[in-house]
């Protein structure tokens, strides 16, 4: 009985870590942190793309920087042109910027986004 119940758990457990890595657009909150800006805090969220996947046209109640672990991605800011990163390089989106990312390269896309934000505003605003 013991055998059959560690095989069942095995079995959700490795469905739920694939059902994980399907995700096209995966957020990891990984730290969210008072800082010493009153009303602000710091926010470090790791975002997973899968090939071609687009982060649609969103702003942030703060400046973010994004850091590109792995692939590639592009970014487009109103007002500006596309930027596209590779893993190691980074960039800066002032508060209020209205922006989107997608994975252009052919294989998984990853950044890690810090953010410093006016505290208890949505941390994501899609645009209109």
């Amino acid at each position: 009985m013991k055998m059959i119940q560690a095989m069942a758990l095995a079995l959700a457990l490795g469905t739920a870590a694939a059902a994980h890595a399907e995700q096209p657009l995966q957020r990891t909150d990984l730290v969210r942190s008072d800082i010493d800006v009153p009303g602000h805090e710091a926010v470090q969220v790791r975002v997973d793309f899968a090939p071609g996947v687009l982060a649609p046209r969103h702003a942030h109640p703060g400046e973010e920087i994004a850091y590109v672990l792995e692939g590639t991605l592009e970014y487009r800011r109103d007002g500006g042109e596309p930027v596209t990163l590779k893993a190691g390089q980074s960039l800066f989106i002032p508060s209020g910027v209205v922006h989107s990312a997608k994975n252009v390269g052919s294989g998984r896309a990853s950044e890690l986004a810090t953010y410093i934000v006016r505290k208890g505003e949505a941390l994501v605003v899609p645009a209109r």
